[in-house]
């Protein structure tokens, strides 16, 4: 038997008590935007950080912290000064030597001379994904032309496996593209501890970066029915949080997310952890009986 779920009547007003109260200064320290801050003092310079940051965002935020710390001394502190300078990909052996994951350096050296390319013949991110958003799909348009910026058709070749750092939610795969809309919320939300330095996307157009710490709550509040993470799950948790704010649809996402990260949900009935958690009379673990049979 299939099982449909739908929110529970007071998962809206549970989800305000959860921003009211959650510890923003403890899971920012966590974050790889506590990293990205001191370096945006403009919109630039906060692309550069930001689009950084959000491709190194796979693992443990930690490692995402450590690896983005790296990448910062690899290039001396300075990383606008690098896509300035990169008319050309790079041969830097100090730069080319970085990994996380499988992310190498002679990837990210590449993604400085793609920004370099953008910002002279494009004008900026912004205005590639803000151009991009007019088209048929509208975000999902906008996310499709960043990413074949971001991957290049310029016919210089790129190292092996870049192209994949960008995948597209119009792509085959149908990607949920996590880390791009991570960066979108960082650029457009003018709310601590996000940037605000894009003028051109409206808030409300904003979609949820869809991790799996966010899609495992998201599914056990009954945002949405799909049982896997894809473009089509972006969309509907995305509606059904755009129900509680129009305006603001994402500003769930910091706290979700670190509710996740922190271990305060364990994914599990842990009457110790969850006791205090403002989610749990939404919760399918707790509440079993909300579905219902489709």
């Amino acid at each position: 038997m299939q099982v449909s779920t739908t929110p529970s009547s007071g998962l809206a007003g549970h989800l305000e008590e959860l921003l009211v109260n959650f510890p923003l200064e403890r899971s920012l320290a966590q974050d790889p935007l506590s990293c990205v801050r001191p370096l945006a003092v403009d919109r630039r310079s906060a692309e550069v950080a930001g689009i950084y940051a959000a491709t190194l965002a796979v693992g443990n935020t930690t490692a995402i912290r450590s690896a983005f710390a790296d990448w910062l001394s690899r290039c001396d502190g300075d990383l606008t000064g690098l896509v300035d300078r990169s008319r050309r990909p790079s041969r830097d052996r100090r730069l080319r030597e970085f990994r996380h994951r499988w992310i190498r350096g002679d990837q990210l050296a590449y993604l400085a001379y793609r920004l370099h390319r953008i910002e002279a013949e494009l004008g900026g991110l912004e205005t590639v994904f803000a151009d991009g958003s007019t088209g048929p799909e509208g975000f999902a348009s906008g996310l499709d032309a960043l990413a074949r910026a971001l991957r290049g058709t310029d016919g210089v070749d790129p190292p092996a496996g870049y192209r994949a750092l960008f995948p597209s939610p119009l792509g085959a795969s149908h990607s949920p593209c996590k880390r791009l809309a991570l960066f979108l919320r960082w650029m457009v939300r003018e709310e601590y501890p996000d940037l605000g330095v894009w003028k051109r996307v409206p808030l409300a157009e904003l979609r949820i970066p869809l991790d799996q710490h966010v899609f495992w709550i998201s599914y056990h509040m009954g945002l949405t029915r799909r049982r896997t993470r894809s473009w089509a799950a972006v969309e509907e948790v995305t509606a059904r949080l755009r129900e509680f704010d129009p305006v603001d649809p994402v500003r769930y996402d910091f706290a979700l997310c670190h509710t996740g990260i922190s271990g305060d949900c364990p994914k599990e009935r842990d009457i110790s952890v969850c006791g205090a958690c403002r989610l749990r009379p939404d919760c399918l673990l707790w509440h079993p009986r909300r579905g219902r049979a489709a």
